[in-house]
């Protein structure tokens, strides 16, 4: 048996069946024979359930013996036949599996002759044509419905009741306006409380502009097209790479906003200059990078730069491709200076954040007693309340920063005079 198995194999005879060798090796590894026997014994009076522990046995051997056994070997010493007999026994449930291995083919025969797709083509296509249609019971006649007609279903009374309108009492005042409204007071009124359904887009805007209703596009007039207006094209940013890099370097006093939007293939070393610079700079105040194909290397020099200057307040470093961990280090390089009111970083490469991340840029903001506005997409709304709050309260001191400066007495809850008057503020939250 084992010499006319290992033949068989040596000769290839195998080769289609060995895919299933391994159905069938997991499977047989897979059998599961219970150890425990367990009977009960029972009398006129008690009834008493024992469980006897023996040996199991599988064709007079010991399970332990078959454990030794190799089913690799087990299943070279199987024929074609023989395997094809056991899968039939066998369900594999492997999705690892392609279907043509885990169904059975049954069909054995031989091809008539070489495969032709153009004349089986063309066989379909005539015995299609030559088939010939089933006949109808009711032949179609035009204007005639043949077997049943569709009648809905009639609608149950608590659907009745829940569609008919609820009567709003608005009031003898407000009844007699609305009913001697004209159309176009009726349309600037749904403007104002927002009712987009009910107008189209030049009635909205001609109703938020004051300048009255175009003739002919009420309620009663004809449906009018509007033209679609083409805008010209914007320019690209023409700014110059290495001139701005020189100048930030330079630290020339009449750059005070620097803005790379929407340049393409910028180099690292030009990144690097460009932050190297930034340390040192004491007149740039607004710095845009959106869509400058910022990484996270870039980012992590520019955070370093922001500790060291002390000038800038607005940062845009929105769609870009920052990590959630780089633009948390982002958020804690403004606590260095505390010189940063303005901080942009939305649209990246991670649009969610995560609740962790989100939890600590949260008490970093909290500690930031500058920062005015945040750009940043929060997906909860503890963060989310959270930073608005503490934003609006740093927006409330910066406020009245402008209207005079602060004094100790502040803190007591006294303003100092302006004019000539002392105000009282209760700074309680």
């Amino acid at each position: 048996m084992e010499s006319r198995g290992q033949d068989h194999i040596m000769s290839g005879g195998l080769a289609g069946g060995w895919p299933l060798v391994d159905t069938l090796r997991s499977a047989l590894c897979s059998c599961v024979i219970p150890s425990a026997i367990s009977f009960s014994t029972e009398t006129s009076s008690t009834t008493k359930t024992s469980t006897m522990t023996t040996a199991a046995k599988l064709y007079g051997k010991d399970l332990s013996e078959y454990d030794e056994m190799d089913v690799d070997q087990l299943l070279s010493q199987l024929t074609q036949e023989e395997i094809s007999m056991l899968v039939k026994e066998v369900d594999p449930d492997d999705t690892l599996l392609p279907p043509s291995q885990r169904c059975s083919y049954e069909c054995q025969k031989s091809p008539t002759g070489p495969l032709d797709r153009k004349k089986l083509i063309e066989h379909i296509n005539k015995q299609a044509l030559e088939t010939p249609d089933k006949p109808e019971l009711k032949p179609f006649v035009a204007g005639t419905i043949r077997g049943k007609k569709w009648i809905p279903p009639p609608v149950s009374v608590k659907l009745k009741e829940a569609e008919e309108q609820i009567a709003i009492d608005l009031g003898d005042e407000y009844e007699q306006a609305l009913s001697d409204a004209t159309q176009e007071e009726i349309i600037d009124l749904a403007a104002i409380l927002g009712f987009h359904s009910m107008m189209n887009q030049d009635q909205y805007h001609a109703s938020l502009l004051n300048k009255g209703q175009p003739l002919g596009l009420g309620w009663d007039g004809i449906t009018k097209a509007t033209q679609q207006k083409v805008y010209p094209v914007e320019p690209p940013n023409d700014t110059d790479v290495d001139k701005t890099i020189q100048m930030v370097k330079d630290d020339d006093h009449e750059l005070l906003t620097l803005n790379w939007n929407n340049i393409r293939n910028i180099s690292d070393e030009k990144f690097n200059n460009l932050f190297m610079a930034l340390r040192e700079n004491t007149h740039l105040e607004t710095l845009s990078l959106t869509n400058v194909g910022l990484l996270d290397r870039h980012a992590l020099k520019l955070a370093e730069a922001i500790e060291k200057n002390c000038t800038l307040k607005v940062l845009n470093v929105e769609t870009n491709f920052l990590s959630p961990q780089v633009i948390l280090r982002l958020i804690k390089a403004l606590l260095v200076q505390k010189s940063l009111e303005e901080f942009r970083g939305a649209n990246q490469r991670c649009y969610v954040l995560g609740n962790k991340i989100e939890m600590e840029i949260t008490n970093l903001v909290e500690q930031n007693p500058t920062l005015l506005r945040l750009g940043l997409h929060l997906e909860y709304n503890d963060a989310r309340q959270r930073v608005a709050n503490h934003l609006q309260r740093n927006i409330d001191r910066s406020r009245l920063r402008r209207i005079g400066h602060f004094s100790r007495s502040f803190a007591a809850g006294w303003f100092p005079h302006i004019g000539g008057k002392t105000f009282a503020i209760n700074n309680k939250r």
